[in-house]
């Protein structure tokens, strides 16, 4: 059947007409058109805010609006297709509480309403104790064993074969852990004694090296990206540089203050930027050692880390507040951005600041911050404005002795949801799934004896690795997945 192009052409036109209505009627947009500049203003500063209103960001609901099929939203869709054969004669028990929430009870749901629930980043969602709606929620359920194996049908989470090894070698609390770049192999671990151990975590596992020179806490440490140096900071105000292949220390950096977080830059690997107590990010070149560039802040600079392309550091501080900071990639230049102040009264500092690439859910990059009490933040990044972050849901965990940190789970697919997983002060690994406003807590690994405190993947995905406060490191072996 053929189509006359004059009602191509007026559907076209008209449909071009409502786009142009649409974005100017924006009443945010027609003031600022209408806005008449100061006498003492920057003449491009009208326009530059028209620029911005006009790129402005699209709000998570909208975005998961677009996301249609059959008529329901991604997760109704999602939950849908996982669904069990007898889907419609379970029944669900509401799980009890993880440790530290506020006890919140959550009403038992029917299996229609867990398979067609929709949920949306920063949209309406139920208070369960007064049934009053409010913008955001602070998603803290967990499962019990039993419980736990029904929602698996419903929708799959990690799953593990058991430990792999064992490294408790270390007398100390083992304050933070990471596997080398691109590596499935090479981990390293520091303690709160000032030691640096480097491990191979292949059959036989074993102890590579002891990197003896901090005298006190071992606060963070990077390796360069072809996994020859390990550069580390402390709370005895150095930065070290360490060369893996002899085990030797090859430049110390002396500071005023203790030195807090520390990232290789991922293109340019002659820079280091290092965070520290005296509120400052330094950038130091690595070849002589000396600090080339700084940036001020309000407080000290307790976690951070670059974006792929090295143009953008985020951080966090010990007020809870997270920074977008522009880095210039030839000269180490640092010019702050923007700045998402914690919406809490009592401030607690940042323990993790990890960036990703991408996501399905916010559908471009996104930060996951945590901070000491407790509080789990998953923001969209828009790398087009500088790094603006826009929060799309927070987690409320229960508060922490210890600087406990998070991290992204790897795995991304439309089945398994949006994983993070984080050490607890009950000595447990809890994985949390940030696309379910209900039962989030959806696994936990078992088997440390004190708070676990770091937690990190290998590049394979087949390994997560934990430490706790008595210095003892765990490699889990994931189960295969199909």
């Amino acid at each position: 059947m053929d189509i006359p192009l004059d009602d191509i052409t007026e559907k076209t036109s008209s449909s071009l007409i409502e786009e142009k209505k649409k974005k100017t009627s924006d009443p945010e947009f027609i003031s600022c058109l209408l806005q008449p500049p100061a006498a003492d203003s920057d003449p491009t500063y009208i326009g530059t805010r028209r620029l911005l209103l006009y790129k402005k960001i699209i709000s998570g609901i909208d975005r998961r609006k677009d996301w249609k099929s059959n008529g329901k939203g991604y997760v109704a869709y999602r939950n849908w297709i996982c669904r069990p054969r007898n889907w419609e004669s379970l029944h669900i028990p509401s799980g009890p509480s993880t440790p530290g929430q506020s006890g919140r009870w959550v009403p038992t749901p029917s299996p229609l309403s867990i398979l067609l629930e929709v949920d949306s980043w920063g949209g309406s969602s139920r208070d369960l104790r007064s049934g009053n709606l409010g913008r955001r929620t602070s998603f803290s359920s967990s499962l019990s064993d039993s419980d736990r194996t029904i929602i698996r049908k419903v929708e799959p989470a990690y799953s593990f074969v058991g430990m792999h090894c064992i490294f408790d070698h270390s007398k100390a609390s083992v304050t933070v852990l990471k596997f080398g770049n691109m590596s499935s192999d090479l981990l390293a671990y520091g303690a709160s004694d000032g030691s640096l151990t480097v491990c191979s975590v292949s059959q036989p596992p074993s102890i590579v090296k002891h990197l003896s020179g901090h005298s006190k806490d071992v606060t963070d440490f990077d390796f360069s990206s072809n996994n020859q140096y390990i550069a580390s900071t402390s709370m005895d105000k150095t930065v070290r540089i360490w060369e893996l292949s002899g085990g030797n220390c090859i430049r110390i950096i002396y500071g005023v203050s203790p030195q807090l977080c520390i990232r290789f830059h991922p293109v340019n690997n002659n820079f280091l930027s290092v965070g520290n107590g005296n509120r400052e990010i330094n950038v130091i070149n690595f070849s002589t050692g000396r600090i080339i560039k700084k940036a001020m802040f309000e407080s000290e600079v307790t976690a951070m880390d670059h974006d792929h392309t090295g143009q953008l550091i985020f951080c966090g501080d010990a007020q809870g507040c997270i920074y977008s900071v522009l880095m210039d990639s030839h000269t180490g230049a640092l010019s702050r951005s923007h700045r998402q102040r914690s919406s809490l009264k009592q401030k607690s500092p940042t323990t993790t600041v990890q960036y990703r690439t991408f996501s399905l859910l916010a559908r471009g990059p996104v930060l996951l911050t945590c901070t000491q009490d407790g509080s789990l933040s998953f923001f969209s990044v828009a790398l087009e404005i500088q790094g603006y972050l826009t929060l799309r849901c927070s987690l409320k965990l229960a508060p922490r002795v210890h600087s406990i940190r998070a991290t992204f789970c790897p795995l991304l697919s439309l089945e398994k949801g949006e994983f993070i997983v984080a050490g607890s002060e009950d000595s447990n690994v809890y994985f949390y799934d940030l696309t379910r406003p209900k039962h989030t807590c959806v696994n936990k690994l078992q088997g440390h004896g004190s708070p676990v405190i770091g937690i990190a993947w290998n590049h394979g995905e087949n390994f997560l690795v934990s430490s706790d406060s008595e210095g003892t490191v765990i490699v889990w072996k994931r189960a295969k997945t199909s």
